[in-house]
């Protein structure tokens, strides 16, 4: 199937009014055939979907880490819902160097470069959606606030490409500082009520490599998650 399943130890405890949070050691060493060996059964996408499923999931748990909101401890900003949208979970956003922005919501993640553009990775999809915006002008409570996304264009492919490559690389790194600053036990634990022997599990110590994995598989060949057919299928034909 798509990801191992391992037992991992326990934790548990709200925080923030939104999503929910882990915590704590070193990283065990990581067996990389096992992770590949994922990818190359289940196919990149799937792969993808599980992974990015299971990433929100840790995101949510670390909002609401005992200890307190990870996520702002680590400089993230979170936006509260407004009167109309109290159904809505809080959006979290972060400021990165040279114009770059990471956008947190439980139905997928965006990142945007200034002079790039953005993307939008869709929770259940994991195919990258292009906007030529940066950022985003309002928060987006659902997708729908979301501003038009849609494949890339061949010219556009380039700059989707890279930044699909560089949120990627930014979720691996936030998984490498998680473990050196919380510890791998932590992560296990926020991985537990995830387990409900249904879903796939990718074990705490293979998430970061798991993450770098779909990187190169990416980087060699953006194809696999956009063929150039559906990049260009809405176009006029001579």
């Amino acid at each position: 199937m798509i990801f191992a399943r391992k037992n991992r130890t326990e934790r548990n405890a709200p925080h923030s009014r939104s999503s929910a949070g882990r915590l704590n050691n070193h990283p065990e060493v990581v067996d990389p055939h096992t992770t590949d060996r994922q990818c190359v059964e289940c196919g990149p996408i799937e792969y993808a979907v599980g992974l990015l499923s299971q990433q929100l999931w840790c995101w949510g748990r670390d909002i609401l880490r005992p200890e307190g909101n990870w996520l702002l401890e680590i400089g993230f900003d979170r936006i509260a819902p407004p009167a109309d949208r109290e159904s809505c979970s809080s959006v979290y956003t972060l400021e990165l160097p040279q114009g770059r922005c990471v956008v947190l919501r439980g139905f997928g993640a965006f990142y945007g470069a200034r002079q790039r553009g953005g993307v939008f990775l869709p929770r259940y999809e994991f195919r990258p959606k292009y906007t030529t915006h940066a950022t985003l002008e309002c928060p987006p409570w659902t997708e729908a606030d979301l501003p038009k996304l849609s494949a890339p264009t061949d010219s556009q492919r380039d700059a989707c490409a890279s930044l699909t490559l560089d949120l990627i690389d930014w979720i691996r790194s936030y998984e490498v500082t998680i473990v050196e600053r919380l510890g791998i036990e932590y992560r296990r634990s926020t991985l537990l009520p995830w387990d409900d022997g249904q879903r796939p599990i990718m074990p705490a110590e293979e998430m970061a490599h798991a993450w770098r994995l779909l990187g190169v598989a990416i980087a060699e060949d953006f194809q696999v998650l956009l063929p150039r057919y559906g990049a260009s299928r809405s176009q006029p034909h001579d």
